[in-house]
């Protein structure tokens, strides 16, 4: 089946990761893929050799070039499959699909895929339902997320729900890095992690809040934020301010997240609004205790009291105890790692991940109008 999928992000998230799994799953089963990604990207940077991949530099959903790029990829690969992974990607397959004269026509018109793996609703302006409208299956990261679909007005029988996965080999080939000696910090200090986009709906100033607290009851606790974003600023004032300098490390983004995630006590995904939650599965897959909140999709992976703690978002006090309650007791967090890991391995591993993906591909397929 040859399928061609797109992706316009410069910079590396869980999405972007979700997607070069895909492809690159895809691929070794023997179903010819095109990964479409932005030329200077990371997603173009981590590609492995071997993969096929074009670079386009859209400048935005109305980028009528980017759209042309991209009709001539399609005529050249002639895809059974289109998956297009992000909104942009969306707007400039609906916008390729309408130049049927650039170089080979399309022989016949894929199925057109559309990822969803944020719990925002769509955007309800005119140019948005033209989009969509190209649409002919939405898979959703999480349940959460189909409903939210359906709300907005997606008939359900057009959306299928596929977990993210976890390439747990990879994560076990990723060596530890030593968070205590890259960040200065004491020897023996249990550290709380947290790897997410400095962005407002993955709640750092949450985690913030409740690393002061949770420092009046376990005073040498240290907490690492890995990532890079909007709020960098904004976070680093939090930190003065309330005087958590010699606790709180925001570290920026770092390309060995996953070996310092290895040397965190527990890993906290603080957000107020998530999809699934794809940096909590690798943590699991890590063998770390988790605790995250009730938002999104992220009870659809933390199992809660078995692989780790649950409380509701925006609630600081909660956030904090649930922490303290972990710290205090290495007998729970390493049984919580182990369930953790154990959870990944059956119900999110990376094969699972492209198995169900293909198995959509070949349903909708089976059932479009011959």
């Amino acid at each position: 089946m040859r399928s061609v999928h797109i992706d316009t992000a410069k910079t590396w998230r869980g999405g972007q990761n979700q997607v070069l799994l895909t492809v690159t799953g895809l691929s070794e089963l023997g179903h010819p893929a095109t990964l479409v990604a932005h030329e200077a990207g990371e997603l173009r940077r981590r590609a492995s050799e071997g993969l096929r991949f074009v670079g386009i530099n859209p400048r935005s959903e109305f980028d009528i070039h980017a759209g042309w790029q991209l009709a001539k990829i399609f005529g050249d690969a002639q895809p059974e499959v289109v998956h297009a992974h992000d909104p942009m990607a969306v707007a400039l397959t609906a916008m390729a699909l309408q130049m049927k004269s650039v170089g080979s026509p399309l022989r016949a018109k894929p199925l057109v895929v559309a990822s969803r793996r944020v719990d925002f609703h769509l955007k309800r302006h005119a140019f948005s339902k033209w989009k969509y409208g190209h649409i002919d299956v939405f898979i959703a990261a999480s349940r959460v997320i189909a409903g939210i679909l359906q709300d907005d007005n997606i008939p359900a029988e057009k959306i299928e729900v596929v977990h993210d996965g976890v390439n747990v080999a990879f994560i076990d080939k990723q060596p530890l890095v030593d968070a205590h000696a890259t960040f200065w910090l004491p020897a023996g200090a249990p550290l709380v992690g947290n790897v997410a986009a400095l962005a407002p709906h993955k709640g750092q100033k949450h985690l913030i809040a409740a690393a002061a607290k949770v420092v009046r009851e376990v005073p040498d606790a240290r907490f690492v934020i890995v990532g890079d974003g909007e709020l960098r600023d904004t976070l680093e004032k939090q930190v003065r301010d309330l005087a958590l300098e010699r606790h709180v490390f925001l570290s920026g983004f770092r390309n060995d997240a996953l070996g310092l995630m290895k040397s965190f006590d527990i890993f906290v995904l603080s957000s107020v609004t998530e999809g699934l939650g794809s940096a909590m599965l690798e943590a699991m897959a890590c063998r770390r205790a988790t605790v995250g909140t009730l938002a999104g999709g992220i009870p659809e992976t933390v199992v809660d009291g078995e692989t780790g703690l649950l409380v509701p978002p925006h609630e600081e006090a909660s956030l904090a105890k649930a922490i303290v309650a972990l710290l205090k007791d290495p007998a729970k967090r390493a049984a919580m790692g182990d369930a953790g890991r154990a959870r990944v391995e059956r119900e999110f591993s990376v094969d699972r991940l492209v198995e169900n993906t293909l198995s959509v591909y070949q349903k909708r397929l089976s059932q479009k109008p011959t």
